[in-house]
């Protein structure tokens, strides 16, 4: 039975007894009061019990609660430590990058200055051959004219020896 419905069933039998006259009394059933009480004692022992699980229900969820919880922020923990982690492997991998980059630009540039110089180096040694190689065309056309006009000076003298004409590019 409810303790609740009991009490009110107390107050029920306390509003039905006979107020006593010049006192502050009530006169009640003695029987029907010992009945009500003895129910009372009955099931206040069952509510106890209802109150304990009760309390025993909620120390259960609150202890699955706080379980709960404490699973949430290690995973919590653990996902921000992996983020970490990955956060900071992904700057590694940047910077070793950027390193690579770096020393790359530095690479096609000294490979540039090297390649302008060799280019520079080999025009040089052309312009010298090449110089050379004018000087002995010079000198053997030079040689081929002085030669040449040697032979025409011959051809002249000779032709005055025998009373001919020069040639008229002599002339």
């Amino acid at each position: 039975m409810d303790i609740l419905h009991l009490i009110d069933r107390l107050e029920e039998l306390f509003n039905d007894g006979s107020a006593l006259p010049f006192m502050k009394k009530v006169a009640i059933d003695e029987d029907k009061l010992l009945d009500l009480i003895d129910q009372l004692r009955l099931s206040i022992p069952d509510e106890i019990k209802k109150a304990q699980a009760v309390l025993n229900q909620k120390e259960r969820v609150l202890a699955q609660a706080q379980e709960e919880a404490n699973r949430t922020v290690t995973l919590a923990k653990e996902q921000a430590s992996n983020l970490v982690e990955k956060d900071i492997i992904v700057q590694e991998a940047r910077r070793v990058a950027d390193e690579l980059i770096r020393k790359a630009q530095d690479e096609t540039k000294i490979i540039k200055i090297e390649a302008d110089q060799y280019a520079i180096d080999s025009l040089d040694h052309l312009e010298i051959e090449l110089s050379k190689i004018l000087a002995q065309v010079r000198n053997g056309m030079i040689s081929l004219k002085e030669g040449q006009q040697s032979n025409d000076r011959q051809d002249t003298l000779e032709s005055i020896y025998n009373n001919e004409a020069p040639p008229p590019e002599l002339t």
